[in-house]
């Protein structure tokens, strides 16, 4: 049977650092080579990124470097969806690096499942061996990081999902659903894939499937990332009509209580303050019953592990233990912090709006 013929989206912007890595992944695939495409779509990169894609498409036919003018991901990635040739489209990220078999096992989940969306399981790496880094790579591969996220903490079967990243789509979705929402520079994938629910659309985690996500490298860049997930996921939930998941709740009440918590015990305000505490321990609580029964699938995450392509990039992530302390105090808390401002910022009409600035950067 003639493998239907697949497009593969990568928006990017000033990846200088990951995107020949990137591309070097996608190309080894074991997918038919006359059945494919790439299309890096930059949004007008300011470092070496556009020099190296067109270095590769010189080399590499099936290789084409379109321009997003709107620098943005979600106008990124309709250009590309608008440019692809493809029966099949592959939504890929310049951060991340993929097996050879990536993109055959995502065309032959969906056709297995019928599914509308296939994605990966993340197996997230530290962008360099640095204690900070490592740390942060492991608190976001942590329950208590990501919460019950069964993308980032793994997964031991198929299972169907609210979201994926980096998802494997027939292109007539994109005609039934319609694109990717271009208001929406962040989590524009949870709202897609909300919409395509509504459509009766079906989300699947094809727990076989793995991409290798390298995680920002310093406490700086992780807080502006976080901070635009928490700014934007408001934002979503407007559009939607709804909150999608309680998880989205937890980091910002918990932050919300915390803080509390410390202005109660500074006025000396007992009662308060002990209302605070029981609050606060009760969205811990409610961390932990998130998270109930789904630990980090340490299996899965081992045996993709086993499997990480010669990259150039990939740093081991050894004594992931040991740094499990230094996650805990530093990234984690701020994650979940910055995450909180994000949504504060919206749920206070805007008025922080000045912190959206960073959004930009």
């Amino acid at each position: 049977m003639t493998q239907p013929f697949v497009s593969v989206v990568v928006p990017c912007l000033n990846e200088e650092r990951y995107v020949a890595a990137c591309l070097d992944s996608i190309l080894a695939t074991t997918y038919p080579a006359d059945r494919l495409e790439v299309l890096i779509v930059d949004g007008m990169s300011e470092d070496r990124t556009r020099s190296i894609v067109a270095a590769y498409a010189k080399r590499h036919p099936a290789v084409r470097l379109i321009d997003n003018p709107s620098h943005i991901t979600p106008a990124g990635l309709n250009a590309g969806i608008r440019a692809a040739r493809g029966d099949v489209i592959v939504r890929m990220d310049a951060h991340v690096v993929y097996p050879p078999d990536y993109i055959a096992r995502s065309v032959a989940a969906q056709q297995e499942t019928g599914a509308d969306n296939v994605g990966p399981v993340i197996v997230t790496r530290p962008a360099d061996g640095h204690a900070v880094a490592r740390a942060i790579a492991v608190a976001l591969s942590h329950p208590f990081g990501v919460g019950n996220s069964r993308f980032r903490i793994g997964s031991r079967e198929r299972c169907w999902v609210d979201t994926v990243p980096f998802g494997c789509f027939q292109r007539g979705v994109f005609d039934r659903v319609g694109m990717f929402d271009e208001e929406l520079p962040r989590n524009q994938d949870d709202e897609f894939n909300f919409r395509l629910a509504q459509h009766g659309g079906r989300v699947l985690l094809e727990p076989g499937l793995v991409a290798y996500y390298y995680a920002r490298g310093s406490i700086r860049q992780v807080a502006r990332m976080w901070y635009q997930y928490g700014y934007f996921k408001p934002l979503v939930a407007r559009k939607v009509g709804r909150v999608k998941t309680l998880r989205q709740l937890v980091p910002s009440c918990f932050v919300l209580a915390l803080a509390g918590t410390a202005i109660g015990a500074a006025a000396n305000l007992r009662l308060t303050g002990a209302a605070l505490v029981a609050l606060g321990g009760a969205l811990n609580l409610a961390v932990v019953l998130l998270n109930r029964g789904m630990p980090v699938d340490a299996g899965a995450v081992a045996a993709a592990a086993a499997s990480m392509p010669t990259d150039g990039l990939h740093v081991t992530l050894t004594g992931a233990t040991a740094l499990k302390p230094l996650a805990d105090v530093i990234a984690v808390p701020i994650a979940h912090a910055v995450y909180s401002i994000g949504d504060v910022c919206i749920a206070l009409g805007g008025f922080l709006v000045p912190f959206v600035l960073l959004i930009r950067r």
